[in-house]
């Protein structure tokens, strides 16, 4: 063995007279791909299988409990125990993928046990889960290293007479997972432990491949094919640039700390590295569940539309160019379309379509698709088969943005960053007219502002957008531009009906408090009927103001109820002389007190002398020992203008409430606490959307939570109010489905997340009679 064996940075071209003829005959080519690809790949499986032990150990030691300590400790001797034969299994597998690549045949899909039968463990849960990791992590690495497969897979097509791509190379990511994934049903372990294997295969062997793709690279251009070709991926007028792959132990260049950069020629906008993160992730997970699907032949989702379509092997899949061009011609077709119903037809039919136009284009009876352009066509397909069903639009607007279904599928196919990130310049213009549209109605847009500006921006899209991505970004800044102004507006009109609301809610609670002071003093007293008018109209006006203005803890307030108590003090009958002394000192105080506030609520003057006269008169007759009934037989105020117009209102309001409580709210265990947690879980900017008993419905968002009621204030896209509503009238309107919360979630995220928990219900669907029946079979006796 040579120094040069062990050293992973040296590629053994063997003799230069024999690589030299490499481009002569491709089966020698191949041959030493394939040679090579076994000996580098085993080498880095081997890498794994060393790292493995000392991770399931860390993790037993780490362990929460024994069950799961032992559980690691089981899973670390099966692995010693199978280790050999994975590794020569996954050898095994990798020289048959290159048999069945030389045979036209694809990459195998299913792993069987050495009985040659199929596993049980694929027809229970765990399979899925199972699939996911593999496609997830073969999607990333497909992604981080797209240059050099680019050039692998030119290269290869060179020298094989075949159309190669990432799907279908021997020596692609997805060939290196598919074969570990086959070797690796060897082991009879727990899916928690499988997973840990999975993610050390991700971190040593995906992880090795940039390493191996520049060794590969390295022998076929030595070789001299196509050596003067460059290892970058074509790119198309507007297309973003893709990035260079990073190498191990290199990061990415953050101008703004804590934030991922994105291309600035494709408009993109810095991004939290952690939610880039899981874009890429989500964007995985679903390369991942329609690879499956391709493998397992079942549809993505129910609909017939996104079934794989029937591959002919006679007929060259469609190039790029062919499908823009084709797309192009739908695309103008579709400016025609206008309802809902027709949106729909469009996104049902669009594959179908797509291919007769393109077949159409060749002058063939239709065409195919790569496969991994064909899972954008029904990706895309399912992104706008949602938007037609958000509950979180108005119909209108689903059918106005559903006619940017064939737009989007032009970008998609011009960019895969589409779907990876969030800051793409189309996803922000269809995330910002959906929420724009969120709260629109007729009602509410008469002038028809917003669906003018909306229906203004998809048509320039289906007009002009050919494969200028840029086209995206300015109307982006043309609508954000038009709905900021339109939002200033709104939140003025917002504020002022807050402000009303809020007013009216401190005056109504300053009456009843003012109201509640006052009865507590009169109700069970026996006193003049004058004094009695006087406390709860006039001073309970007084105390409203004071409670407004000043507050229940400020003196004037405290000054206020204290001169009530002395009023109605002093009205009582005096027993002895010594009470009489008091009244007489206390009077001149009270006098003054009561000017003052009845100078406050604007009093009339003229009343108010009669009042002081009539006073004068009752307090003469107390003063006198001889009369102590003189009390309730004292001359009543007659008052010309009892309520001056600048105090009508405030009046009128206190007396009403003078004899009655707060009306009593629903007791909150009239409806059930989930509902009550819903409502209490609303916050400020919530929108939602009410249903009348006729059936009307009309969007409102929440503005303002009243912290002295309770009560929640709706208004609508405008700023005006629309309603009022308690939390036990909120609660009991959910649970009667009178109101739907609509979602705060971005329309692209909440698009996606729906079509992975579509395709993964399929899938289960699928496997669920694989599953029945194998249980079947264990639990019948033999």
């Amino acid at each position: 063995m040579s120094a040069n064996d062990n050293n992973p940075k040296v590629v053994d071209l063997n003799q230069r007279s024999a690589a030299a003829t490499l481009g002569e005959k491709p089966a020698e080519a191949l041959s030493q791909m394939r040679a090579h690809a076994l000996k580098r790949l085993t080498a880095l499986a081997t890498t794994l299988f060393e790292n493995a032990d000392d991770a399931l150990f860390d993790l037993a030691s780490k362990a929460d409990n024994n069950a799961v300590q032992a559980q690691y400790f089981d899973g670390m001797r099966e692995v010693r125990k199978k280790r050999q034969q994975i590794e020569a299994r996954f050898q095994e597998q990798l020289a048959r993928q290159f048999v069945d690549f030389l045979a036209g045949r694809g990459i195998a899909a299913k792993p069987e046990n050495s009985n040659g039968e199929m596993s049980l463990s694929l027809v229970e849960n765990t399979e899925l889960e199972e699939s996911l990791a593999v496609a997830s992590m073969v999607a990333k690495t497909e992604n981080r290293l797209q240059r050099v497969l680019f050039a692998i897979n030119q290269r290869v097509s060179h020298i094989s007479n075949q159309r190669v791509e990432d799907t279908n190379s021997p020596v692609g990511p997805a060939a290196v997972g598919q074969a570990f994934r086959l070797a690796s049903s060897e082991l009879e372990v727990e899916l928690p432990v499988r997973l840990i294997i999975y993610k050390l295969f991700d971190r040593y062997v995906m992880g090795g491949l940039d390493q191996f793709y520049d060794e590969l690279n390295a022998l076929l251009v030595h070789a001299g094919v196509l050596p003067q070709m460059r290892a970058t991926v074509a790119r198309r007028p507007g297309s973003p640039m893709p990035a260079a792959p990073l190498r191990p132990g290199e990061t990415a260049p953050a101008n703004i700390p804590g934030l991922e950069q994105t291309e600035t020629a494709a408009g993109y906008l810095p991004v939290d590295a952690a939610a880039a993160e899981l874009q890429a992730n989500l964007y995985s997970s679903l390369r991942a569940l329609l690879s499956t699907r391709r493998g397992d032949g079942s549809d993505g989702g129910g609909a017939g539309n996104y079934a794989p379509a029937t591959y002919n092997p006679n007929v060259v899949p469609l190039n790029a160019g062919e499908l823009l061009s084709a797309l192009s011609i739908l695309q103008n077709q579709s400016l025609s379309v206008q309802s809902a119903a027709e949106s729909a037809q469009v996104a049902l039919r669009i594959k179908e379509e797509l291919l007769g136009q393109a077949g159409k284009l060749r002058g063939e009876n239709g065409a195919n698709v790569s496969g991994a352009d064909e899972d954008t066509i029904d990706l895309v397909g399912m992104l706008f088969e949602y938007i037609l069903q958000d509950r979180n639009l108005p119909a209108q607007m689903q059918a106005m943005l559903g006619r940017l279904q064939i737009p989007f599928l032009k970008v998609a196919l011009l960019d895969k960053h589409l779907f990876a990130r969030r800051t793409h310049p189309a996803r922000v213009l269809l995330d910002s007219l959906a929420q724009a549209c969120v709260g629109w109605s007729e009602d509410s847009d008469r002038d028809h502002r917003l669906y003018g500006k909306v229906k203004e921006i998809v048509e320039s899209l289906l007009k002009d957008f050919e494969d200028d991505l840029g086209i995206f970004d300015r109307l982006r800044v043309d609508f954000e531009a038009f709905a900021d102004t339109n939002k200033r507006r709104a939140d003025l009109a917002e504020q002022r009906a807050g402000e009303a609301t809020r007013g009216r809610e401190k005056l109504l609670d300053a009456r009843r408090t003012a109201a509640r002071e006052i009865m507590l003093r009169i109700e069970s007293r026996t006193m003049p009927e004058m004094i009695r008018n006087l406390l709860s109209r006039p001073w309970a006006n007084y105390l409203v103001l004071v409670l407004l203005r000043q507050g229940d803890s400020s003196d004037e307030w405290r000054h206020a109820l204290r001169f009530a108590d002395e009023l109605v003090w002093s009205v009582q009958p005096k027993q002895n002389g010594a009470e009489r002394e008091r009244l007489a000192a206390v009077l001149p105080q009270l006098e003054k007190t009561l000017r003052h506030g009845l100078a406050t609520v604007a009093f009339d003057e003229t009343d108010v002398r009669r009042l002081m006269q009539q006073l004068n008169v009752l307090y003469q007759s107390l003063l006198q020992p001889a009369a102590p009934t003189a009390v309730t037989e004292a001359p009543e105020l007659e008052l010309t203008d009892p309520l001056p117009a600048a105090s009508q209102e405030v009046g009128d309001s206190v007396m009403s409430v003078i004899a009655e409580e707060e009306p009593a709210a629903a007791p909150l265990d009239s409806v059930e606490e989930r509902w009550i947690a819903a409502v209490r879980e609303l916050k400020v900017g919530t929108w939602i959307e009410f249903l009348d008993e006729q059936g009307a419905k009309e969007r409102a968002k929440l503005s303002w939570i009243s912290p002295i009621s309770s009560k929640y204030l709706f208004v609508n896209r405008k700023g005006l109010k629309v309603a009022d509503r308690t939390l036990v009238q909120l609660a009991s309107d959910l649970a009667e489905a009178r109101v739907t919360v609509l979602e705060e979630v971005p329309l692209f995220d909440r698009a996606l997340d729906a079509i992975v928990e579509r395709l993964k219900s399929t899938h289960a669907a699928k496997m669920a009679p694989a599953a029945a029946a194998a249980n079947a079979i264990v639990a019948t006796p033999h």
